[in-house]
C-alpha cells in the first residue's frame, strides 16, 4: 500500500538516528532526549533543556523539549506506545509526513529514531468539541482538510484505499480473551462475537465501497486534538500522521464528524446536525474545486450526495476504532479504558446503521 505514496523530488531527506529513549523512568527518558537534541540542536546546553510532557495522546507519548521561558523553538519527541508497531506503519507515517510538509500541510520532520519521531512545534491551541463547532473554525478545518485530499502523491496510479485490508488486520490480532477477569466479563458481554464482526465487515466492505467516494490522500485521525487553532494568524494546521494514506474522502470527514463527540467522555449528542454539516460540507466542497481548479461552485444535490456518503462511512470509523481499541486494550501501557471505548464505539455503529441505510440519495 505504501507505493501508492511517493515523496515529490527534493524533499529534505529525513534523518534516522540509531538513539531509543526510555519512557519509562524520568531520568532514562531525559538522557534519550539530550541524546537527540545533541544531533537536532547541538547549540543547546543541556543543563538547561526543559522537557515538559504533553498528556493528550493514548497511542504515543509526546514531550516537547526547549531551552529559556518564550517556548519559540520547541522540538517535540514522540515517542511509540507499546506494540503500536502493529497497528501503524511506521515508514508509510514517515511518507505521509514528508508529502504534507512539501504541500505546506505539515511541520518540518528533523528526524526519526528508534522507538519515534522529532518534529517541529506548532503554535497554537489544541482544539476541544466545544471549538469544533465554531463556524469560524470548522470552515478553517473543512478547508484545510480539502486542501490535504486535493494533493497529488501517487504518480500515475489510480490509488486504492487500505481501509478494508487495514480492518482486516485489526480484526485478525483482536483479543480472544483477557486474563483480568473483570475485563473479560466485560469483553465477553458488551464486544460482539467475532463472527457478528467478520459479517459486518463483509456487509461494509459491500455496502460502502460502492457509493462513489473518490480515493484520496486522507488524514484518518482527524480528532480535536490533532488540529492546532492558530487564532492570531487565523488558521488551522493538522498534527499526528500515524494512520494517513489512501483513503475515501467520505471515510476521512465522517471520522472527523464522529470526533465531536469527544474521546474520554465520549458524549454522541455532540455529533453534527444536518445544519453544520451541510455549510460543513459546503465549505470543504468549495475549497476542493478551488484547489483542483475547478472552480468553486457547488450545487445541492453535490453536498447532499457528499452528506449521505459521509454518514454513511461514519459507520467504518465506529467500526475501525472499535477494533483499535480491543488490541489496545490488549497491549497499551497508557492509562485508558481502551475496552469501554470500544464498547462505546461498536454500541453506536449498530445504533446508527439503520438510520444511515436509511438515508435516500438524490435522482
Amino acid at each position: 500500500m505504501a507505493n501508492y505514496i511517493h515523496v515529490p523530488p527534493g524533499s529534505p531527506e529525513v534523518p534516522k538516528l540509531d538513539v531509543t529513549v526510555q519512557d519509562q523512568e524520568e531520568q532514562r527518558c531525559r538522557e534519550g532526549a539530550l541524546r537527540l537534541l545533541q544531533h537536532l540542536r547541538p547549540h543547546w546546553d543541556p543543563q538547561e533543556v526543559t522537557l515538559q510532557l504533553f498528556t493528550d495522546g493514548i497511542t504515543n507519548k509526546l514531550i516537547g523539549c526547549y531551552v529559556g521561558n518564550t517556548m519559540e523553538d520547541v522540538v517535540l519527541v514522540r515517542i511509540y506506545g507499546n506494540k503500536t508497531e502493529l497497528l501503524v506503519d511506521r515508514d508509510e507515517e514517515v511518507k505521509s509526513f514528508r508529502v504534507l510538509q512539501a504541500h505546506g500541510c505539515a511541520p518540518q520532520l528533523y528526524c526519526t529514531f528508534n522507538n519515534g519521531l522529532c518534529y517541529e512545534f506548532i503554535q497554537g491551541e489544541a482544539l476541544d468539541p466545544k471549538h469544533v463547532c465554531n463556524p469560524a473554525i470548522f470552515r478553517l478545518i473543512a478547508r484545510q482538510l480539502a486542501k490535504i485530499h486535493a494533493i497529488h502523491a501517487h504518480n500515475g496510479w489510480i490509488p486504492k484505499s487500505n481501509l478494508w485490508l487495514k480492518m482486516g488486520k485489526y480484526f485478525s490480532l483482536i483479543p480472544t480473551g483477557f486474563v483480568d477477569e473483570d475485563l473479560n466479563k466485560r469483553f465477553l458481554s458488551d464486544i460482539p462475537s467475532s463472527q457478528i464482526l467478520q459479517e459486518e465487515m463483509t456487509w461494509m466492505k459491500e455496502f460502502l465501497s460502492n457509493l462513489g467516494s473518490p480515493v484520496v490522500l486522507c488524514h484518518n485521525d482527524l480528532l480535536c486534538k490533532n488540529i492546532i487553532y492558530n487564532e492570531k494568524q487565523g488558521d488551522v494546521q493538522f498534527i499526528d500522521y500515524e494512520y494517513s494514506g489512501y483513503n475515501y474522502v467520505a471515510y476521512d470527514i465522517g471520522n472527523h464528524f464522529n470526533e465531536f463527540a469527544g474521546v474520554s467522555d465520549v458524549d454522541y449528542s455532540l455529533y453534527p446536525d444536518r445544519e453544520l454539516q451541510g455549510q460543513w460540507l459546503r465549505s470543504y466542497l468549495e475549497a476542493y474545486k478551488e484547489y483542483k481548479g475547478f472552480g468553486s461552485e457547488v450545487t445541492e444535490k453535490e453536498v447532499e450526495v457528499l452528506f449521505i456518503q459521509v454518514n454513511r462511512f461514519a459507520l467504518a470509523s465506529h467500526f475501525f476504532w472499535g477494533l483499535w481499541a480491543l488490541i489496545q486494550a490488549k497491549y497499551s501501557t497508557i492509562e485508558f479504558d481502551f475496552l469501554g471505548y470500544a464498547i462505546v464505539r461498536f454500541n453506536q455503529y449498530f445504533k446508527m446503521k439503520p438510520e444511515v441505510i436509511a438515508l435516500q440519495m438524490p435522482e
